[in-house]
């Protein structure tokens, strides 16, 4: 006689109900953020982006967000589809017109500092999650995500630059700005290492 457990069928409902979580969450901001866009495209000022390239936004997160759910049509098939990870792919798009919609850029002083930090953890915790191998060690991913944290920070900050710092009064302090925007990068992409590296030894523990 073959003893059952509910052990593996509780585990695989938890497993369940998170990924039909995940998956709500990533098509409402999916949803949310064409809706921003369209609203930006007709009238600049409703995002208060003016002087902030809002054309350049408005093509930018767009692609941003459908980069996965393309690069998985074309090589991802047979596989789940990995919602968690285009949610956090999605949302820096979501959270920097939201942002720039509430005015907290200019209204809370902390927020562009947070924004930065998380926007590079949330990216870099993505792409470990594309990556991941079974049984790294923490050096593997915390050197993984830097480089691509601090790369995508930086190519961030060469966008701005070239899209409007340069001609914006922001020009006085854009240097100390994006450095500063360069070292938040960098410790997001530590935290998600060392974040999802505890949570991933929890796991294999457990």
């Amino acid at each position: 006689m073959v003893q059952q457990t509910t052990a593996p069928l509780g585990a695989v409902q938890r497993h369940t109900t998170g990924v039909r979580l995940a998956a709500g969450a990533d098509l409402a901001a999916k949803a949310v953020l064409l809706v921003m866009i369209l609203l930006v495209v007709a009238d600049p000022t409703w995002g208060n982006l003016e002087g902030k390239a809002p054309m350049g936004r408005a093509v930018t997160y767009p692609m941003l967000a459908l980069a996965l759910p393309l690069w998985w049509s074309v090589r991802g098939r047979g596989r789940p589809f990995p919602w968690v990870a285009d949610l956090l792919v999605t949302i820096p798009g979501f959270s920097d017109l939201l942002g720039n919609r509430l005015d907290l850029f200019d209204r809370v002083v902390w927020f562009d500092d947070w924004i930065h930090f998380v926007n590079a953890a949330m990216l870099s915790a993505a792409v470990l999650m594309l990556t991941r191998r079974g049984g790294e060690r923490l050096w593997d991913l915390l050197a993984r995500s830097v480089a691509f944290g601090v790369s995508v920070s930086l190519a961030w900050e060469l966008w701005e630059m070239w899209a409007f710092v340069t001609h914006s009064p922001e020009m006085p302090t854009a240097y100390v700005d994006t450095m500063g925007d360069i070292i938040l990068g960098w410790t997001g992409s530590v935290t998600a290492a060392l974040v999802l590296g505890a949570l991933w030894r929890v796991r294999r523990s457990g």
